[in-house]
C-alpha cells in the first residue's frame, strides 16, 4: 500500500498545484468566465447540470477512443507492411509524413462534407493526428531487430510470419508501445480540435455548398435588361370584341 500511495502521490500534489494556480490567476487577473473558467466554476457548473457536462465528456472520450483504437491498428498494420519491403517504405513513407504534416482546419470541411457533422468526423479528425507516431516508432522498431537473431532463425528455416509473430514484433514491442503513447494524447487533442472547427468550419461549408446546389436546381428568371427598361415598346393593339356600350357610341357618332 504505502509503495503504490508514494506513486501516486507526486501527481496528486502536482495536479493540486496547477489547479491553485489556475484558480488563483484567473481571479488575480479578472480573466473572464468564457474564456478561461476557474475550476471552481467548471465544477460548480457540472454539480448544476451534470447532463451536458457528462454527455459531452462522454463524446469527446468516444471519439478520442475510436481514433486511437484506428491509429492503433492501422498504424501497426502499415508499418508491418513497409516493414516488409524497401521498395514499399520509400513509394508509401511520404504519404504517412503527408498525414502529419497536414493541418485539421484546412480538411475540415471536406471531414464535414465526406462523413458528415459528427462523431464519424470527429473520429476521422483523431485518427488523422494520431496515426504517424505509431507507424513511424512501429517501423523503427521492427528495423532496429538484430541481423544476427534474423539470421538465427532464417537458419533454422522459420517463414516469415513465425519471424514476425516470434522476433520482430516482440524486439520491437518498447518502440510500439512508446508509438502509442505519444498517440493517445494526440488522440484527444485532435478529438477536441475536430469538435472546435469540424462544427464551425464544416458546418459552414456544407451551408455554402447547399445553397450553391440549390441555386443550381431553382435559378430565378432573368431580370429585363436595362435597355427595356429606358425605351418600353407599346402594347399590341386589342383585336377581341368591343363593349357594347362603347360600340353604339362610336355608331351614334
Amino acid at each position: 500500500m504505502v509503495p503504490a500511495l508514494r506513486k501516486l502521490l507526486p501527481p496528486l500534489v502536482a495536479l493540486v498545484i496547477i489547479l491553485a494556480l489556475w484558480e488563483g490567476l484567473t481571479r488575480a487577473l479578472h480573466i473572464k468566465a468564457f474564456e478561461l473558467p476557474p475550476p471552481s466554476a467548471i465544477f460548480l457548473a457540472a454539480l448544476k447540470k451534470p447532463g451536458p457536462f457528462f454527455q459531452a465528456m462522454g463524446n469527446t472520450a468516444k471519439g478520442a477512443l475510436l481514433g486511437f483504437s484506428a491509429s492503433a491498428v492501422f498504424g501497426i498494420l502499415a508499418a508491418v507492411i513497409l516493414a516488409s519491403s524497401r521498395t514499399l517504405e520509400r513509394a508509401l513513407s511520404p504519404y504517412t509524413v503527408f498525414l502529419q504534416t497536414v493541418p485539421i482546419v484546412a480538411i475540415a470541411p471536406l471531414l464535414v462534407l465526406w462523413f458528415g457533422p459528427g462523431i464519424r468526423a470527429i473520429t476521422v479528425s483523431a485518427f488523422i493526428v494520431s496515426v504517424f507516431p505509431v507507424i513511424a516508432n512501429t517501423l523503427a522498431g521492427l528495423r532496429s531487430v538484430e541481423p544476427a537473431l534474423r539470421d538465427l532463425f532464417r537458419l533454422y528455416g522459420a517463414s516469415r510470419s513465425a519471424t514476425l509473430l516470434r522476433l520482430s514484433l516482440p524486439s520491437a514491442l518498447p518502440s510500439i508501445v512508446t508509438g502509442l503513447r505519444v498517440a493517445s494524447g494526440l488522440s484527444v487533442i485532435g478529438t477536441i480540435v475536430g469538435e472546435a472547427f469540424l462544427t464551425i468550419a464544416g458546418w459552414v461549408a456544407l451551408r455554402h455548398f447547399q445553397q450553391r446546389h440549390n441555386a443550381t436546381l431553382d435559378t430565378p428568371p432573368s431580370e429585363p435588361s436595362p435597355d427595356s427598361w429606358a425605351d418600353p415598346q407599346p402594347p399590341p393593339p386589342y383585336a377581341g370584341p368591343m363593349p357594347s356600350r362603347q360600340a353604339s357610341t362610336l355608331q351614334d357618332r
